[in-house]
């Protein structure tokens, strides 16, 4: 029987994670369509490095990564129904797996999958369509072309939980899978997850492994939102704006500490003190790391930054891949 592979995956807004053995990719969640031919090399000036360019098996052509609003026209599809396999979520997810094989090599053996997604997404009279929709379109065998070079992948198995979870398991379970001794009282007490990404801050508590309804939540205060601060005058897209960002070339200097102040102020909406009683806050998100100097105190001591906090979510689902099947074999 031919073994399976596990990964874990994190459709964020602002970049898409995918994590295995030994292995992490980043795709920047930039998407643009392929108006034509791109401009080659001019003389004295220097050149970028080009991002990926996904042709889909209906036709359609993208390109995907960092600089791909530099080189189309930007698709900046920031909604849920994207998870529905809209084209350009296709695009992302094969970008993703492009860098994964251009780097360890071709993927023959079937896939299993844990797909973290928003809370929202998993919320309300929606939640089980979501859901079923995604591993409609994820659990298939999927071939698509990555600068004219032919991939293939075989996805069988597709599992989805929410992104904070991830973090929670990241934390709790080590790399093969198992509960780390130290951190069992996290496990089964009380534990809070701030988790900060592009569109949102999601907010979840879970007490002897069952989310807490009343303490779990999102709000739009999400790095987006740092960025349309500073985007007063609307000269750049969202691409661009994280592009900068990321390179450390954008001036946030103005505009942080009024987006802290908006992310606090959802945090105390939502927990107000009960924080307090919490065993411990994990904070993870590429926000995460923006508020790393005032986050975690806000939370005095009980505040925790995770390990890699922008690859912690899909670390965290695949590790819970590997929890459940050990669970399975037992």
């Amino acid at each position: 029987m031919t073994e399976t592979i596990n990964f874990g995956l994190d459709l964020g807004m602002g970049a898409l994670k995918l994590h295995g053995n030994q292995q992490s990719i980043q795709l920047i969640s930039q998407v643009a369509v392929n108006n034509g031919s791109l401009v080659g090399r001019m003389l004295g000036l220097g050149s970028s490095r080009l991002p990926l360019r996904i042709a889909l098996p209906s036709g359609s052509t993208f390109f995907v990564d960092s600089s791909a609003h530099d080189c189309g026209r930007p698709v900046e599809n920031l909604s849920m129904d994207r998870f529905a396999g809209s084209p350009e979520m296709l695009a992302l997810f094969y970008g993703a797996f492009t860098r994964l094989i251009l780097r360890s090599g071709d993927i023959s053996q079937p896939v299993s999958i844990t797909c973290g997604l928003p809370l929202d997404t998993l919320s309300g009279e929606e939640a089980r369509t979501t859901v079923e929709s995604i591993q409609r379109w994820m659990k298939a065998e999927h071939t698509w072309k990555a600068n004219d070079q032919e991939h293939h992948l075989n996805v069988t198995e597709v599992r989805v939980t929410s992104q904070p979870a991830g973090a929670l398991f990241d934390y709790v379970l080590d790399d093969e899978g198992k509960v780390v001794p130290e951190r069992r009282s996290a496990y089964t007490q009380e534990v809070g997850i701030v988790s900060i990404g592009m569109n949102t801050t999601e907010l979840l508590v879970v007490r002897e492994k069952v989310p807490v309804q009343r303490f779990t939540g999102a709000s739009t205060t999400g790095v987006r939102r740092l960025l349309e601060l500073v985007n007063g005058q609307q000269l750049y897209s969202l691409g661009e704006l994280d592009t900068l960002l990321r390179a450390n070339k954008l001036d946030i200097s103005q505009a942080l500490p009024i987006w802290e102040r908006e992310v606090t102020g959802e945090i105390e909406k939502r927990w107000g003190k009960a924080w307090r009683r919490f065993t411990v806050v994990i904070l993870v998100g590429g926000g995460a790391i923006l508020l790393k100097n005032s986050l975690p105190y806000f939370f005095n001591c009980k505040g925790i930054l995770a390990d890699d906090p922008v690859q912690s979510i899909a670390r965290g689902l695949w590790k819970l891949s590997l929890f459940q099947n050990h669970n399975r074999k037992n």
